[in-house]
């Protein structure tokens, strides 16, 4: 298990992370969350032994990362896919790493055909794309056999196929019984993979919950419905205590009564109905609301200068 107990960074007068608490367990998949500059990669950091914690711990299995034997052979990490020697192969950047940790050469072998990069085994890691520097990135944080994985964007620069493949793989690795901690920024992927979420804003714990239980708690359930009568149909509802919203291209956005309820209101007064469609908010809607307050970096509306 990796636990943080009250982390804090500083740099100079700025808080990276301030207090934070949370365990990451084995067995499930745990995404990281949280908008550009929230202290996401400070966090993954300094549970690595990348960054010293200002106060407060981060240990993995009870220990500080730099008080691990061997390292490679615990956790296995990816937080930037670039830092290979450029001129390098694949095959011997792996090589290093596993004979610098005590791993079998075979083991790199194995870890080439995991990822899917043999046929680029003698390649120069300088001249790799994107989603292939990614793969190696992954490989050599595979190359221990580690119980504990800390990925941060591992899907960045991966095609359709590549990404199919590492969320497989990151699911695959938690019911073998390991710790899993991905970041990323891809609410949709996260859905799909995540168990559990850790969702920090500022620094600051904003959400440390399973997935399933935070969509229950910040999702919204609404029904768009379309009708020549909109005007009529939204004071009935309103009536009939249901709140209703204008929606996109003169749709109502209709909350606090289900689809049945609202076709039956509009059967008894007489509105004909084209569209009646449930719809639930997704894990980028909610998250988009938890974290509103939180985003240090964003885009005006509107797109002026």
């Amino acid at each position: 298990m990796i636990e943080l107990r009250r982390l804090t960074k500083r740099h100079g007068h700025v808080t990276a992370v301030g207090d934070l608490s949370f365990d990451v367990r084995p067995g499930v998949v745990t995404g990281f969350l949280g908008p550009n500059g929230a202290g996401k990669t400070t966090t993954m950091r300094a549970i690595l032994g990348l960054d010293a914690p200002t106060s407060g711990t981060a240990t993995i299995r009870g220990r500080r990362y730099a008080d691990l034997p061997v390292p490679m052979r615990e956790v296995g990490a990816l937080l930037d896919a670039r830092a290979v020697h450029p001129r390098r192969s694949v095959f011997d950047h792996l090589l290093c790493l596993a004979q610098s940790n005590g791993i079998a050469r075979s083991r790199v072998d194995e870890v080439l055909g995991l990822v899917g990069l043999v046929q680029a085994a003698g390649r120069r890691a300088g001249g790799l794309s994107l989603g292939m520097g990614q793969r190696l990135g992954l490989a050599a944080a595979l190359l221990g056999d580690p119980a504990v994985l800390i990925l941060d964007e591992p899907v960045n620069g991966l095609d359709p196929e590549g990404i199919v493949w590492i969320r497989t793989l990151m699911r695959d690795l938690a019911a073998e019984g390991r710790t899993v901690l991905v970041s990323s920024h891809l609410m949709s992927e996260t859905a799909l993979t995540a168990d559990r979420l850790v969702i920090i804003g500022r620094g600051r714990l904003l959400a440390d919950t399973g997935l399933e239980a935070f969509m229950r708690s910040h999702a919204r359930e609404s029904v768009l419905v379309r009708t020549p009568d909109a005007e009529e149909l939204a004071h009935r509802l309103r009536d009939a205590g249901a709140t209703v919203r204008p929606g996109a291209e003169g749709a109502l956005a209709v909350t606090g009564m289900e689809s049945a309820a609202i076709g039956k209101v509009a059967m008894v007064h007489g509105v004909v109905l084209h569209e009646l469609t449930p719809h639930r908010t997704s894990l980028e809607e909610a998250y988009m609301e938890l974290t509103r307050d939180s985003m240090e970096f964003g885009a005006s509306e509107g797109g002026g200068r």
